[in-house]
């Protein structure tokens, strides 16, 4: 998809130049042509080449709709879903793709979450790039090992500050209902998911990746109410290793790719491969899941 945006763009591009050079000039007295549209968004492209384990894309296997439920055999359930490949979930920032084609040491762009990344490096947050705020979100970068290391505010930054902020106590804001007994808390807000029980956290905080525009993860009180541990969607027939189904098609589980692309899920918790597993000792059938906020970009 990403591709064929970009193919579409050059050719656009071509043909936006052929025209303005084959244009006579405007004669005198003549109307004036009408004014530009406005530049569309930037397009953010991974900023360095996802190996094998990170393809260009933006999708993930989900299950839209309820799956068919049965008990797994115990032989079945002793199989482990296989291993995520080296660097699956390595921090590749989206950057512009003027700046990933160019290989810019300091991007000049404000990124999507330039205001926000401003604020939590204590700059002032005026959503405009500058050469300090780029040193600044660099060095942050370089720090936390998100790549490339360019200053643009992207959203791996601005997850990787999100995740650090809520180590300490990711219900701080009381957003997440305390209960005596486990809730598993979403946050969309902040793309963040932990367990706690009562006001002790029991897993996590732990970064995820909510549904999409059109598609967005259903807010509010769910149930776990089967889980399926070598679960494979029924659309796509591709892996979803750890999926624990709280509400129709919703459920937390892993992907093999990375979580933190533009776009969201079609309305799944997705995790790490690592964070589904420890989730999946976790949570069992009957836990409760309160999910609140919105996705940012939705």
């Amino acid at each position: 998809m990403i591709s064929r945006r970009i193919r579409s763009r050059g050719v656009a591009v071509l043909l936006a130049t052929a025209a303005t050079l084959t244009t006579a000039p405007r004669a005198a007295g003549a109307p004036a042509p009408p004014a530009p549209a406005p530049a569309p968004a930037l397009e953010l492209v991974p900023g360095i080449a996802p190996g094998p384990a990170q393809p260009w894309q933006i999708d993930t296997p989900d299950q839209a709709l309820p799956p068919k439920m049965y008990t797994p055999t115990a032989a079945e359930d002793a199989v482990e879903p296989k291993a995520a490949a080296p660097g699956t979930y390595d921090l590749i920032e989206y950057v512009p793709l003027a700046d990933a084609v160019g290989k810019v040491t300091c991007s000049k762009q404000a990124g999507p979450y330039q205001r926000q990344v401003e604020r939590w490096l204590k700059r002032k947050a005026d959503g405009k790039q500058s050469a300090a705020d780029c040193k600044a979100i660099r060095a942050f970068q370089t720090k936390h090992k998100i790549k490339p290391a360019i200053g643009f505010a992207g959203p791996v930054t601005w997850s990787a500050m999100m995740l650090i902020s809520a180590k300490k106590n990711p219900n701080a804001a009381k957003r997440c209902p305390v209960r005596s007994y486990k809730v598993a808390c979403v946050d969309l807000n902040r793309q963040l998911t932990w367990v706690q029980k009562g006001s002790k956290v029991v897993f996590g905080p732990v970064p995820m990746r909510s549904g999409r525009a059109g598609h967005v993860t259903r807010k509010g009180w769910h149930t776990v109410y089967w889980r399926h541990k070598n679960h494979v969607s029924t659309l796509y027939n591709e892996p979803m290793p750890y999926a624990q189904f709280f509400d129709g098609g919703e459920a937390f589980h892993a992907v093999y790719g990375s979580i933190y692309t533009t776009v969201g899920s079609w309305g799944c918790v997705n995790l790490k491969l690592g964070d589904a597993r420890k989730l999946w000792g976790v949570l069992k059938k009957g836990d409760h899941v309160y999910v609140w906020g919105r996705r940012p970009g939705t």
